[in-house]
């Protein structure tokens, strides 16, 4: 098994900044991908960003593309999503996720936290 922790929501006024944490443990050997992926309310889950667990090969949903910036690193298990110039439309619960494949779909991913929510106010 997997487990991941996210941290780093919060409040924000819109054009501002935050940046998420998510520390994995257990059997990490089996990860070959990293995901973020967030929910909005009344909305599906949606990717936003991933990449592999090595730190190499990101992919980025169009909507983020610019703004925010995935990244690992490798010695502390841990991902960072940095999300700048933040709008209201990214509030959302942030969630992180570990798989084997590049993919942007949600079901393919084995392994989920439970959510950070970040909030962003107009």
């Amino acid at each position: 098994q997997v487990q991941l922790v996210e941290s780093g929501g919060g409040l924000v006024q819109a054009g501002g900044s935050l940046r998420l944490f998510c520390v994995a443990s257990g059997r990490t050997f089996s990860i070959n991908r990293m995901g973020w992926f967030r929910q909005a309310p009344g909305k599906e889950r949606e990717f936003v960003a991933g990449i592999s667990w090595r730190g190499g090969s990101p992919d980025y949903a169009d909507s983020v593309k610019g703004r925010f910036t995935i990244s690992r690193d490798n010695a502390e298990n841990t991902v960072y999503l940095q999300m700048n110039s933040l709008k209201p439309e990214d509030t959302a619960v942030y969630y992180c996720a570990a798989g084997r494949f590049r993919t942007t779909s949600r079901d393919m991913y084995d392994y989920w936290g439970q959510g950070t929510l970040a909030t962003v106010s107009s």
